[in-house]
């Protein structure tokens, strides 16, 4: 089973084994949605399925800020957030699966899954319906005094939705601990963001309702890093929100049944691949040797490889589960 990524002290500078810990988890990520992509294409994945591969250092680079009391949210590209907040990956896959052994009984599928163990609240299938449920996160965390944060990701597609702002206002207004999170990977489904997004950087969006933002490298895992400890330093203190727009790619379609042919270029894609793969990077800078990177090729082959079994040796749901979870309990 792997262990959360422990938590990276950005007060120094990383050094080989912090590397090497943020590879590790950004391997797991993208072999688990390879694999995740592969099972769709056999048939055992029904429904959407959208994979991160190509983000991972953004997630991975948030998350290893974050503390145990903060909450995470998210939209349907989620399974890397998952992964990131240390969801055990049997369960995880099971559930893409559709089996009953998944975080939610196999009846959630690929966009809504959740952990309130691992403090990871969706997953959701509706374009920004992450940001105002992730405003209501961060009112959970102020009311009841936990001293935790709301981390809400969301898309550059997202920032045209007026949910967004209305999330906005009232974040700033009652000085929410919401850091907000854009990934932008250029593109909404098929259509690029200077096709769709007016008015120059999208977290300068924010800047009318009182909320600082900064814009970085979601590729570069140092830059990751550094920004997301100014926005949780930021939030955490009692500031209200805060925005980061993070530039990234997805190397896949947006989902399994789009081949990217007709938006953008094979040539766009390789250039991208060569020189700004995030996982090369952090072998890079990290100064991680060959067979250390060999190691955890085996390691994480060996776990995602115990996580297709366990899935498909999982039964799928009886019947009966139709009628479970449709209302909680009050008692």
């Amino acid at each position: 089973m792997l262990e959360t990524l422990s938590k990276i002290n950005t007060a120094i500078k990383l050094e080989t084994t912090d590397y090497k810990k943020l590879y590790r988890e950004m391997l797991l990520i993208r072999r688990f949605e390879e694999k995740a992509g592969n099972l769709y294409k056999k048939g055992e994945i029904a429904g959407f399925c959208h994979l991160y591969i190509g983000q991972e250092a953004l997630v991975t680079g948030v998350q290893s800020q974050l503390q145990d009391n903060d909450v995470v949210i998210t939209t349907y590209r989620d399974h890397g957030h998952m992964l990131a907040c240390g969801m055990n990956p049997n369960g995880v896959m099971a559930e893409l699966t559709g089996r009953s052994g998944g975080f939610s009984k196999g009846k959630g599928g690929s966009m809504h899954m959740f952990s309130v163990e691992k403090g990871f609240y969706g997953g959701h299938g509706i374009v920004s319906a992450s940001v105002p449920i992730g405003a209501g996160l961060g009112f959970a965390q102020k009311y009841n005094n936990t001293g935790g944060i709301s981390v809400t990701y969301f898309g550059d597609g997202a920032v045209n939705q007026g949910q967004v702002y209305e999330a906005f206002n009232m974040a700033s207004l009652w000085k929410l601990p919401v850091l907000f999170i854009i990934e932008d990977n250029g593109y909404s489904i098929g259509t690029s963001k200077k096709r769709h997004a007016a008015g120059g950087e999208l977290y300068k969006r924010a800047e009318p309702f009182g909320i600082p933002g900064k814009h970085g490298d979601g590729m570069d895992i140092d830059e990751v890093i550094s920004l997301a400890k100014w926005g949780i330093d930021h939030v955490r203190s009692g500031n209200g929100p805060a925005i980061i727009q993070f530039d990234t790619y997805r190397y896949r379609g947006h989902s399994m049944s789009d081949s990217t042919k007709s938006y953008r270029s094979k040539e766009e894609e390789a250039k991208t691949n060569e020189t700004r793969d995030c996982l090369d990077q952090v072998f890079k800078k990290g100064n991680i040797t060959k067979e250390e990177i060999q190691e955890l090729e085996e390691e994480i082959k060996i776990l995602v490889q115990e996580a297709e079994k366990f899935a498909l040796e999982s039964p799928l749901p009886d019947e009966s589960e139709l009628y479970t979870d449709v209302y909680k309990d009050s008692k």
